[in-house]
């Protein structure tokens, strides 16, 4: 794995994503961890710069949390910061993943807590959808933390392929994605 998966020490959450997060936070009555994906993570923590609007997430911890009528699109909150949290609700990452998030932002905040994929997680997590935009995040990853094909054929092999219904898909999706990043070396 690569030692430096966060974005540059000391560059900050810029606005309006701090106070949109602070608001929430400050809303919260007990400790909230939302694992994150897409934009937001590829954006403010792996520092690919692209446009997003929302923040994906796709588990939140506790889930019996009402994040939908906080900061949802058409909720004051995203009126106020033209911002939203999303909830993501299908994800295919490999099986061990938990293990390997990352907080984006220690101690920014009181009780919300960020996490981010690793860098070959977040590539197979974009494996399902396969648009443009989630190759190019992909082989900004890919190229930027000089990950190594073999490693990320072995985890989509062990830890993601045996929970998928259309393997020959996802394998010839990684096979194209993995010719794409090794031609830009």
């Amino acid at each position: 794995m690569p030692t430096d998966s966060r974005p540059d020490a000391g560059d900050p959450l810029p606005s309006p994503w701090k106070e949109f997060l602070s608001e929430i936070d400050s809303m919260l009555t007990e400790p909230l961890e939302l694992y994150c994906i897409g934009g937001f993570v590829i954006c403010y923590f792996y520092g690919q710069p692209r446009p997003t609007g929302d923040i994906d997430y796709y588990t939140a911890v506790p889930a019996n949390l009402n994040l939908i009528a906080v900061a949802v699109e058409g909720s004051p909150l995203a009126q106020k910061y033209k911002i939203r949290l999303h909830h993501v609700a299908v994800m295919n990452l490999p099986e061990n993943y938990k293990a390997r998030l990352t907080e984006m932002f220690p101690q920014m905040f009181k009780k919300l807590r960020l996490y981010a994929p690793a860098p070959y997680d977040y590539i197979l997590s974009e494996l399902e959808r396969n648009t443009s935009k989630d190759r190019d995040d992909a082989a900004y990853i890919f190229k930027k933390y000089k990950l190594d094909s073999q490693v990320l054929r072995e985890s989509y092999e062990k830890e993601l392929r045996p929970y998928l219904a259309n393997e020959n898909r996802h394998d010839t999706t990684l096979k194209l994605w993995i010719e794409i990043f090794e031609s830009a070396k």
